[in-house]
């Protein structure tokens, strides 16, 4: 495995920007995952890495070394496509041994035995493997499609949503084994999403891009807790973030125009009277969905409690983030 660096990278189509003078470092072992909606530059930052586009500017540095003239071959990358792509004509067992019998990687036919069985387990794949590609449903798919990336041992694995064509227990299941698969192997790994669940359960480190510039880079923790603007805070927690005005609860920091209140950080019982909308019963929590003084304001509450709609419930923030008039962060 090994580091990553992009230095001041930079790749438009025509008039249109895919990434902006991207600069950043994944560390050597380490689960980044870059968060963003579609056209913020996700999937364009992987193919730079890759070597399947070439930068307008910048460097692509793996291992210690410039890459910027090396084929994608030579990168040494594995890659796993949102859309998969199988060869169709080949059984899942030779879909997943197929990069291993390349004459760069050169594996003996015993080792490649033993990986493909590995890995074919890991994906609940095994009673598929003497199956045709065309005779599996999507989600089967793409799971041979993230195993013939798992059966290789490359410098850095780069996945572009690889579970969003899966259902629901499914991808939750695959979130655990690939953050337990990657720990294990000590891997490097990028992962491009718009999940903030995949994020804040897989990640050691989170790149959050806004239409093509890197915006903030840290932990999820980090960036959950220390938002840098409003469009940070936006692209973490669930339910998301509420946003109301400055001065809906009174006094305001110089400069904020709006305030920002996680859904945890809203003190019951005290404060301006709100009604509620709507109580969702959750198991683990009720969430309570409010309208303050026009605004909707999304809270949650311990499964013990007895709201019902049409209630009034006294609310006020606690420790809320502030930003000014362009989104940017008051401290």
């Amino acid at each position: 495995m090994a580091e990553v660096i992009l230095k001041n990278l930079s790749k438009s189509f025509g008039q249109d920007v895919g990434i902006e003078d991207v600069s950043m470092t994944i560390p050597d072992g380490a689960f980044v995952v870059l968060l963003g909606p579609t056209g913020a530059g996700k999937t364009t930052t992987l193919r730079l890495i890759s070597g399947l586009e070439k930068p307008d500017q910048g460097e692509v540095w793996i291992g210690g070394r410039n890459v910027g003239s090396e084929t994608p071959a030579q990168r040494d990358v594995a890659m796993v496509f949102q859309q998969y792509s199988l060869y169709p004509h080949l059984t899942v067992r030779d879909n997943l041994a197929f990069p291993l019998k390349s004459p760069i990687l050169n594996t003996p036919p015993d080792e490649i035995t033993r990986k493909v069985n590995e890995v074919a387990e890991v994906l609940q794949i095994s009673h598929k493997l003497d199956n045709k590609a065309t005779a599996l449903s999507g989600g089967e798919m793409q799971r041979v499609s993230i195993g013939r990336a798992l059966v290789r041992d490359p410098a850095i694995y780069l996945m572009d949503e690889p579970l969003s064509s899966l259902d629901a227990k499914l991808r939750t299941d695959l979130r655990v084994e690939l953050k337990r698969i990657q720990a294990s192997l000590g891997a490097t790994l990028l992962y491009v999403t718009h999940d903030q669940i995949e994020a804040m359960t897989m990640a050691t480190h989170v790149g959050v891009l806004d239409h093509g510039k890197l915006v903030q880079f840290g932990t999820p923790r980090e960036i959950y807790e220390n938002p840098n603007s409003l469009y940070v805070a936006s692209r973490l927690g669930l339910p998301r973030i509420n946003v109301v005005p400055a001065d809906l609860f009174g006094n305001a920091p110089a400069g904020a125009t709006q305030i920002g209140m996680r859904p945890e950080h809203i003190a019951q019982g005290e404060g301006l009277e709100a009604e509620i909308q709507r109580v969702e019963h959750l198991g683990d929590q009720n969430r309570l969905h409010l309208t303050l003084k026009g605004h909707a304001i999304t809270t949650i509450a311990d499964p013990s409690t007895d709201y019902r709609p049409g209630a009034a419930l006294k609310i006020m923030p606690k420790d809320p983030l502030c930003f000014d008039a362009q989104g940017l962060r008051i401290r």
